[in-house]
């Protein structure tokens, strides 16, 4: 992938250009694919998205004005897997009010190198990391970047604009405490 002219067509979106939005998904289509799996290796098995139908939704609220903000690739990859995040919530808890039904279960280990192997709730995650948000957002954004988006510790570290040793700080501490807030919401 060319970065410069993906770079070029972030800023114009970002100046409202629309059409840099089209242009520039062709160009980092794959690598949305590799987040879009990792976000659905962690879903059910026969879970009713597929990998493009979940980076179509995502394009789609990406279209309906996230650009604000978007700084570079990395950071438009991160927006991207916050989006493919939200949307899967937003599917498990309308197949949670049509079921009523467990079965929304993620893994916080998977590729994230998280020793405790417990199955963690979808809806619980989001909770938990939107809990950890109002506490300290840098470290739920080292979350969304490393766990949901894929970002290794120098991505997630260019991203934000921060050292790699603050994103390793951060990210110990991040899942230290999601995983004591998992455990606690567990039922006895």
């Amino acid at each position: 992938m060319d970065y410069q002219i993906a770079h070029q067509l972030i800023v114009k979106w970002r100046a409202g250009d629309e059409q840099a939005l089209k242009d520039l998904l062709p160009l980092i289509y794959e690598e949305l694919r590799q987040v879009a799996r990792r976000h659905l290796r962690r879903e059910q098995p026969g879970h009713s998205l597929q990998t493009t139908a979940l980076i179509h939704e995502a394009y789609l609220r990406l279209a309906g004005g996230a650009a604000k903000g978007v700084q570079d690739r990395n950071h438009f990859v991160a927006l991207a897997s916050r989006m493919m995040r939200q949307v899967l919530v937003d599917h498990a808890r309308s197949r949670l009010a049509a079921k009523r039904d467990g079965g929304l279960r993620v893994s916080l280990s998977e590729a994230s190198d998280v020793t405790d192997q417990s199955a963690i709730d979808v809806l619980g995650v989001d909770e938990a990391l939107s809990r950890l948000a109002a506490l300290d957002e840098q470290q739920a954004q080292v979350v969304e970047l490393r766990y949901f988006g894929g970002l290794s510790i120098l991505e997630t570290a260019a991203a934000l604009r921060v050292s790699e040793a603050t994103v390793k700080r951060d990210w110990t501490t991040a899942r230290a405490w999601l995983r004591r807030e998992m455990r606690l919401a567990e039922p006895p």
